[in-house]
């Protein structure tokens, strides 16, 4: 990694792409810009940035299917999408296949700034917020966006990882869906109780299926859910 972070904007809007790479150049944050999708994957591969603004609609390619590859390719990357679309289906659409935050155009400048600031902080490396939680069966590093269960691999979705992430750092403390949703993406956008509940069950599934026999987080009724180690 660069002294600087380096964010990667991907968007076929160069007037756009040239505003943002200001804001964020005055931050003091490295930026590369580029118009299609073929030109983010090669800078992707070739630069390691540290964060991706990434467009929905790309002039090559499907942003969404960008986000899912990236984000399988390298789990600790930062993924924050654009879209000029302001439906609720779609962020959620967005966030459940790795996408860190979601901004829907036009935006408020100082808010990207505060979000793009938010998500190199949960990057940088050496932070002593917990880094590695280990219980016996799993283990979950959050340098490295990796959950082990029995030493196997469990692939996760960016949301299912932060709710895993929010109720083992608080093993037997039951959080309310607010909570949860909070610890998905925090600022104005909310995702629904519903969609929590149905992230959960996905996230409690994967865990099962790694780990038989175990089930480790439970359902707290009139409160929320609660990680139990086993």
């Amino acid at each position: 990694m660069s002294a600087k972070p380096l964010v990667l904007i991907v968007d076929d809007d160069a007037e756009l792409s040239a505003m943002v790479a200001e804001l964020l150049g005055r931050e003091g944050w490295a930026v590369h810009a580029v118009l299609t999708g073929g030109d983010g994957e090669r800078a992707l591969a070739e630069q390691r940035p540290d964060a991706v603004l990434l467009d929905v609609m790309l002039p090559d390619a499907n942003g969404y299917d960008l986000c899912r590859r990236w984000r399988a390719a390298q789990p600790g990357l930062g993924l924050v999408m654009f879209t000029a679309r302001g439906d609720p289906m779609d962020r959620v659409l967005g966030l459940e296949i790795g996408a860190d935050d979601y901004l829907s155009k036009p935006f408020e400048p100082r808010e990207l700034v505060a979000r793009v600031r938010a998500l190199l902080r949960r990057q940088a490396p050496g932070r002593s917020d917990g880094a590695l939680l280990r219980f016996e069966g799993l283990r979950i590093d959050m340098l490295r966006r990796e959950v082990l269960a029995d030493e196997r691999a469990v692939a996760l979705t960016s949301v299912e990882y932060k709710l895993l992430a929010a109720l083992a750092r608080a093993p037997g403390q039951a959080l309310s869906r607010e909570a949860l949703s909070e610890a998905v993406q925090a600022g104005s956008y909310k995702p629904l109780d519903r969609t929590v509940d149905v992230q959960v069950a996905r996230l409690r599934r994967k865990l099962r299926e790694a780990s038989p026999g175990k089930d480790w987080i439970d359902t707290v009724r009139g409160e929320g859910y609660v990680f139990v180690p086993r």
